[in-house]
């Protein structure tokens, strides 16, 4: 289980429920890109042991997360629009390396790491929200994440050492944190 050194901060969750529209097209481009990433990883590296049924179960589940936001934004009067990116992701993709070998796990753990924020993030809105369906809701997601966080650790830890996959994920852990101390606190889910 991959432990963040730094938590959310404490301005975030009042920001998500003031704004919690915005975090729900947030949500839904979180969504769609983690569904794509899990088929990215299946087209990228077909060689690995279990990778390709896991990542296509992975892709189908995020899908159906992704289709679930999209029918509370509805509901809401919300329409996706176009992603505007997020810095988060996007600054931790750059740190990755680029020889294939090394690139490989490192996507592994750079997913790993987003898919642990994106669980305690997600916990945070559980635990926030009053409406009892979206409580619920977040809840479950935020358990499918903690598992996807996991999945991702184990997936590195198939194709690298240990010893390797520990120095790529301290750090991974340390950049993570320097972003979460320096990146505004954004009504989004990273």
């Amino acid at each position: 289980m991959i432990q963040l050194r730094i938590k959310t901060s404490p301005t975030w969750l009042p920001l998500a429920l003031e704004k919690f529209d915005e975090v729900l097209v947030d949500h839904a481009h979180c969504e769609k890109k983690a569904a794509a990433n899990a088929l990215s990883l299946l087209q990228a590296y077909p060689e690995v042991p279990g990778l390709p049924a896991q990542m296509a179960r992975l892709a189908r589940e995020e899908s159906a997360h992704l289709a679930k936001v999209l029918q509370i934004m509805e509901t809401r009067g919300l329409v996706l629009g176009k992603d505007l990116g997020d810095p988060y992701a996007q600054a931790l993709q750059k740190t990755m390396r680029n020889p294939s070998r090394e690139r490989r796990v490192d996507r592994f753990i750079v997913a790993g790491i987003i898919e642990s924020r994106s669980h305690e993030r997600l916990a945070l809105l559980a635990d926030g929200l009053e409406d009892v369906k979206l409580k619920k809701f977040y809840g479950e997601l935020a358990k499918s994440e903690d598992g996807h966080q996991r999945l991702f650790v184990r997936l590195a830890n198939a194709v690298e050492d240990e010893r390797t996959v520990q120095a790529r994920l301290d750090y991974f852990l340390d950049v993570e944190a320097e972003l979460i101390r320096t990146l505004p606190v954004r009504a989004a889910v990273h």
